[in-house]
């Protein structure tokens, strides 16, 4: 499967968030990937407020089935997230779950006034009533398979694409 170059489909998204013209904004990027293109997006956008980062291995509902990651990374929050208007951003849209835990870690924090949600890829398969406002793009992938976005010492972003029973690691 050809994909889609990752550089391209993250000015689609910045452009598609820039066009919609949000004010007071507060990005918050899920680890590791949204994480990545939430500090780009906040550089391009000229974003005023501080960046926040979840790591949401807490929060999701398969914790007991999948485990620690080896690679948890603490969550930062450096704003008041009561009545902010929250961007979410994740890399890859999937089943939703991620997403789901996301918003309740948010709410560990204060209650926000409103969340949106951004994502490089929307690979459909939802088992949540999830709905990005703003995607780089569309892909359908077969559910054996995992797309991973991945970024280079340069900072240049690419996508990847393997089988879920191979270790890619």
């Amino acid at each position: 499967m050809q994909l889609p170059d990752a550089e391209e489909l993250f000015q689609i998204l910045a452009k598609k968030i820039r066009s919609a013209g949000i004010q007071n904004i507060a990005l918050v990027g899920i680890h590791t990937g949204g994480v990545w293109l939430a500090q780009r997006l906040h550089q391009e956008l000229n974003i005023q407020r501080p960046l926040g980062m979840l790591d949401v291995s807490f929060y999701r509902d398969d914790f007991d089935k999948r485990g620690l990651h080896a690679q948890v990374k603490p969550s930062e929050i450096p704003f008041d997230v009561e009545k902010s208007n929250i961007l979410l951003i994740d890399d890859v849209l999937y089943t939703g779950r991620t997403i789901r835990a996301a918003i309740n870690e948010l709410f560990d924090y204060g209650r926000p006034g409103c969340i949106s949600l951004a994502a490089l890829i929307d690979r459909g398969g939802r088992q949540l009533p999830i709905t990005p406002q703003y995607v780089g793009a569309e892909l359908k992938i077969p559910d054996n398979q995992m797309l991973e976005l991945q970024r280079n010492e340069n900072d240049k972003l690419s996508l990847k694409i393997y089988d879920k029973t191979s270790n890619h690691e």
